[in-house]
């Protein structure tokens, strides 16, 4: 399975220019799945909750989404993005991931980060799983990963890949995901973004350092701080299984959750 990420730098509020340009960029590229940051389509750093609501779509809505089901289809490939979604009167930091069919999984973002709070209302789906093509995938978004439990609890219900739509302006995330991996034997697929916003009243950079990681901790791919890129790298799902670290060993039945 060929497993892709591409970073962006958007342009806050730009949202068709911002997906046409992923668009462009992933032309004449191959995937089975792609995964992009989160909030790629709107950028990430919003006034006011009013302001966030504006350029909120409601799930399977907007152009972001049409046009991302469009690529799907048209690539034979799962796509994975990071959106602000609009249900009722909330307002959630969430991420779609769509299949080629058109059928599409929600998640909203359990942990949020710092102002986040001010904009967003915490997420109600919870971590879950579904099946692609025989390949067990978990979503989570940014800041779930400073939470083992967020990455514990999608390699408990079967994970092999987990998708990781990131904004990450704390420098911790790429190397933890290592560990993230390693703890729960899985694949894991940081979109990070790069570049700047200053609104709000205070500036964001972005760091960028997208990465693909194997189940033993292996950087399969990374890309820089500054630049936004396109990373693929072909997979096995199936390594993803075996939990054990020892014949005797094995990284979940060896758990005695009574003491945690």
């Amino acid at each position: 399975m060929r497993v892709a990420l591409y970073q962006n730098n958007p342009v806050f509020g730009e949202v068709e220019k911002n997906v046409n340009s992923v668009l462009d960029a992933v032309r004449d590229e191959t995937f089975d799945i792609l995964v992009l940051p989160e909030l790629f389509a709107t950028g990430y750093q919003f006034t006011d909750r009013d302001e966030a609501a504006a350029l909120a779509d409601k799930t399977g809505e907007g152009y972001t989404y049409t046009t991302l089901k469009g690529l799907s289809a048209a690539r034979d490939a799962l796509i994975v993005y990071g959106f602000p979604e609009l249900s009722g009167d909330k307002l959630f930091n969430s991420a779609l991931a769509i299949e080629p069919g058109g059928q599409f999984y929600l998640y909203q973002k359990t942990h949020l980060f710092d102002t986040e709070k001010d904009i967003f209302d915490p997420g109600w789906t919870g971590f879950s799983v579904f099946t692609f093509r025989d390949v067990k995938i978990g979503l989570m978004i940014c800041f779930d990963w400073r939470f083992p439990e967020s990455a514990r609890k999608l390699g408990l219900l079967g994970a092999q890949i987990i998708c990781h739509p990131s904004n990450l302006v704390l420098p911790h995330c790429p190397d933890s995901m290592v560990v993230r991996a390693l703890e729960n034997n899985v694949f894991t697929i940081t979109a990070d973004r790069v570049g700047r916003e200053n609104r709000a009243g205070g500036e964001l950079e972005f760091i960028g350092k997208s990465r693909i990681i194997a189940p033993d901790g292996k950087v399969l791919g990374q890309l820089g701080t500054d630049e936004p890129g396109f990373l693929a790298v072909d997979i096995d799902p199936a390594l993803a299984d075996n939990k054990k670290v020892t014949p005797r060993n094995d990284l979940f039945d060896d758990r005695r959750p009574e003491f945690y």
